[in-house]
């Protein structure tokens, strides 16, 4: 029993894993220009309000795609550290997915993966400190041709009821007030 015990208190750092390996790791760090709270502009017309959040102490990047006209979706992305590629898993509120792969390169994160109908690739680029653009292309032929399926400007909010996770805020003390 004692040995049993012995073993089973060896494997706790193995379930742990190194502490804040993520955060430490500069690949984890390349797409941390797409976190914030951003409007979609399309064409002139600011179509989704989005944000972007670094959770799991850096591992993911949640995507929280909010269109105004319905249409809900969510993304995990993430660094796999096995392929050495990025990696998005995209869901949205009627059950669509999506899984591409790819990496940073010619300065835009750019990935590409199987659709139901063919190819889909899209790429995001950081074209001013202060905003990102999103550019997705779809393939039917197995990517001889490719059509525009989305261009989108990120552009950030600027609100003092927007802040991100981490950011110190300063909220005004509550007023008490009777409870009737």
């Amino acid at each position: 029993m004692k040995a049993l015990a012995i073993f089973a208190l060896s494997l706790c750092p193995l379930a742990a894993g190194p502490p804040n390996s993520c955060a430490q790791n500069p690949e984890y760090r390349r797409f941390d220009f797409w976190i914030g709270d951003w409007n979609v502009e399309v064409a002139g017309r600011i179509v989704a309000k989005i944000r972007i959040q670094s959770i799991a102490d850096g591992c993911i990047i949640l995507e929280n795609w909010m269109p105004f006209g319905g249409g809900e979706g969510k993304s995990w992305n993430f660094y796999n550290s096995t392929t050495k590629q990025w990696e998005q898993l995209w869901v949205t509120n009627t059950g669509e997915i999506l899984k591409v792969a790819g990496g940073w390169k010619d300065g835009a994160m750019r990935e590409q993966g199987p659709t139901r109908s063919g190819l889909h690739r899209h790429s995001f680029t950081p074209v001013r400190p202060d905003r990102v653009r999103q550019f997705c292309e779809e393939s039917e032929d197995g990517g001889q041709t490719w059509r525009t399926a989305f261009d989108g400007l990120y552009i950030p909010v600027k609100s003092p009821n927007t802040f991100h996770v981490g950011q110190i805020v300063n909220l005004r003390p509550i007023v008490n007030r009777p409870v009737r």
